[in-house]
């Protein structure tokens, strides 16, 4: 029986006049990783801050287990300005010690691109008072990671992250054995990290098993059979149910509950968007130029981020954008609506943007501005316009828009001024839609939004006809919104990706691992197909035989390097090199394996 870590019995906790906890009692087992979710202000953070007794209740009794080692990532750090970020990750080990640790390569590696932190002047010498938000975020759960716990407490730990950050990060929690209690937004990581989740609304706690899609499932059904939650907010989760029921079946491990209860609950639930009438629409709205690039350069600075881009954005595009820091883009997209905004006149510093004539462009940038704070929220959204055609029929008053992005009657005359962040971006993001643009930007637009607020924003969006293009870290929300993918991969260029977001990731570990010098021989490369015969199944037989002889040889020269690094643990130059040799050959073990089961069904 699995041991009891932190118990919670009968926890009350008010503030104000709202009871954010009401009598809630649940326990951490070890083993356990389990997600928060719930509506911003609902007591996420407050459960886990009383959880890691970083906050007291105002009634009832937490309990840890003793001897209890646990780390805690909130959302401040309490990092030491004046040190180093050697001393605060790595302490007082010297370098042949933590350079010999298999653990402590890889938090490095995972979190900062290299043992040698590339992106840090100084590298792990690196003072990290002037540091931004983010770097020191990465600093601090970095520190927390490679330490020893029997349970951690992660409070959005995907912020600041990349995609491949998020990846990793997902693959490290998932190989622990610590237990997880973990409050984040970003679906994709709770699906991926998470075997329970724990539901925060209006005081109680229910607990589900699974990950995000189970959760789902296991709410929607629970809501079918009690029918106690409003028609709106059943009609959008049986909607998202059907999404992941119909359109991703390969995220979500079997579902708790039958799974005729599912495919009859969704049963008459269209797809989320109707394509071909959405790109009738924007066709309608935009004719047939939107934006096109001819040998376009775009700068920032005397930094030249994209080279010679030949590319076009057409009527109904819904464009996923993903890519490396500071691989171009924002400035692709500040590109594109300064072209818009002058309409054509002003141009990137090579090449020429074409715009078209009926292009009416709203951006959501990362800065969250250009709000009155002594302005009520209905004010503010009156501002832009009364009403609102959301296309296909649907008009809604400002007041109906902001009740669907979670503004009631009585929160609409809140001045903006006292608005949290989550609260000022959706107030930004429902101004935009109230503008009625037929373009849409969006840069992070999922940064400060809670579930139930990005689920109303792709509700919304399902439905909205014309282009749009998002940069998002955010692999759920690029995966539910948009119809085709694009990277930027730090080379100048930009490339379609029919896979999405896991092609985006193989063809970044490629890049990774063609920039480190290997003394591995290069990946085999795969013959190309040709028509199947008799002589095709004997050269698949034969090459069979060749990749097994092949595979042999990566066991023992991983074996030999694993035995090196231990020899020459004290030498932090050579373990660096032989442990970017054994990630090589890992990637190169992984090529091969996939080519033998490829070859295995033809000989």
């Amino acid at each position: 029986m699995a041991t009891n870590l932190v118990n919670l019995e009968a926890v009350e906790k008010v503030y104000g006049t709202r009871a954010l906890l009401d009598g809630v009692s649940l326990g951490v087992n070890e083993g356990d990783r389990i997600g928060v979710v719930g509506r911003n202000g609902d007591g996420k953070t407050t459960l886990i801050r009383i959880l890691a007794k970083l906050e007291t209740a105002d009634k009832g009794r937490v309990t840890h287990a003793g001897h209890l080692r646990l780390g805690v990532l909130t959302q401040h750090d309490s990092l030491d300005p004046k040190a180093t970020v050697r001393h605060e990750v790595i302490g007082d080990m010297a370098d042949h010690e933590w350079a010999g640790n298999a653990k402590i390569r890889d938090v490095l590696t995972g979190l900062f691109g290299g043992l040698d932190l590339p992106g840090f002047e100084g590298g792990l010498d690196t003072v990290i008072g002037p540091l931004s938000g983010g770097e020191r975020r990465r600093i601090a759960l970095a520190k927390l990671l490679i330490a020893e716990q029997d349970m951690i407490v992660l409070d959005e730990p995907t912020n600041h992250l990349d995609v491949e950050g998020i990846s990793w990060l997902a693959a490290h929690l998932r190989a622990r054995r610590s237990a997880l209690v973990c409050v984040t937004h970003d679906r994709w990581f709770l699906d991926q990290v998470c075997t329970r989740m724990w539901d925060v609304q209006r005081g109680t706690v229910h607990d589900y098993e699974g990950g995000y899609s189970d959760y789902v499932f296991a709410r929607a059904e629970r809501e079918r059979i009690a029918a106690t939650e409003e028609a709106k907010r059943q009609n959008l989760m049986r909607k998202e149910l059907a999404w992941l029921r119909r359109g991703a079946p390969a995220r979500t491990s079997k579902p708790r509950f039958r799974i005729e209860a599912a495919n009859e609950l969704i049963a008459d639930v269209p797809p989320p968007r109707d394509t071909a009438e959405l790109m009738k629409f924007a066709n309608s709205r935009l004719g047939k130029t939107v934006f096109e690039l001819e040998n376009v350069s775009v700068q920032a600075g005397p930094k030249e981020l994209i080279k010679h881009l030949t590319w076009q954005l057409g009527p109904g595009d819904r464009i996923g954008l993903v890519g490396v820091n500071g691989a171009g883009k924002t400035s692709l997209l500040r590109a594109l609506a300064e072209a818009a905004r002058t309409q054509g006149e002003k141009q990137p510093a090579a090449g020429k943007i074409v715009v078209g004539k009926t292009v009416k462009l709203a951006y959501l940038s990362q800065e969250v501005g250009e709000l009155d704070p002594a302005k009520r929220v209905l004010e503010a959204v009156q501002q832009v316009r009364d009403r609102v055609d959301l296309g296909k029929g649907r008009e809604m008053t400002a007041g109906q828009l902001c009740e669907k992005f979670g503004f009631t009657k009585e929160k609409q005359w809140t001045p903006v001024g006292d608005l949290s962040g989550g609260e000022r971006r959706r107030l930004q993001i429902l101004r935009l839609l109230m503008d009625e643009p037929n373009v849409l930007f969006l840069d992070e637009p999922t940064n400060d939004l809670d579930i139930e607020t990005l689920t109303q924003l792709e509700d919304l969006l399902d439905g909205w006809p014309g282009s749009m293009v998002v940069i998002s870290h955010d692999r759920y929300f690029i995966e539910r919104t948009t119809d085709r993918v694009y990277a930027l991969l730090g080379d100048k260029a930009l490339r379609m990706l029919p896979r999405g977001l896991d092609e985006y990731l193989e063809r970044r570990q490629r890049v990774i691992e063609a920039a480190v010098p290997a003394a591995a021989p290069a990946p085999a490369s795969a013959p190309a197909k040709s028509a199947k015969s008799a002589g095709d199944a004997r050269a698949a037989k034969k090459e069979l035989q060749k990749i097994e002889r092949r595979l042999d040889r990566i066991c023992d020269q991983e074996a030999k390097l694993h035995a090196s690094i231990a020899d020459q643990a004290t030498d932090f130059a050579a373990v660096a090199k032989l442990d970017a040799e054994l990630r090589e050959l890992a990637g190169e073990r992984e090529e091969l394996e996939l080519r033998w089961l490829e070859l295995a069904e033809d000989a």
